[in-house]
């Protein structure tokens, strides 16, 4: 169930990140764009990856690097905030989904962590 949610979670943010980053080309603001489509694209794509990890530990890295990758598209989200390319309100619900992703990331990793700790063989 949480891993269902994780992936459809994901994809909508994947979704709103893309149509972000097709807007600022448009504006011709292409470093942020470019910065802010890596990181935020990668997010969805290194959740797909964690479904056909090679072992748990692979599966934890995946998720691992899907939080990482979250946490900057968060920097890029305040920053396009604070130069005022992306209002209050786009602001706050971009930001709310990419924290949602990690709060389930965080725990689907410990959780991970813990299974992998009481049950190397798997």
């Amino acid at each position: 169930m949480r891993e269902d949610k994780l992936s459809a979670l994901s994809m909508r943010f994947s979704v709103e990140i893309f149509r972000l980053t097709q807007w600022l080309q448009g504006r011709k603001e292409y470093i942020i764009s470019n910065q802010l489509g890596r990181s935020g694209l990668s997010i969805g794509a290194n959740i797909r990856e964690a479904r056909y990890a090679h072992s748990k530990p692979d599966f934890i890295a995946k998720l691992q690097i899907a939080l990482k990758e979250a946490n900057e598209t968060g920097y890029w989200l305040d920053l396009l905030y604070e130069t005022s390319l992306l209002s209050t309100e786009e602001h706050k619900r971009l930001s709310s989904s990419c924290g949602e992703l990690r709060v389930i990331l965080i725990h689907s990793i410990n959780t991970a962590k813990t299974n992998l700790k009481n049950n190397p063989a798997n």
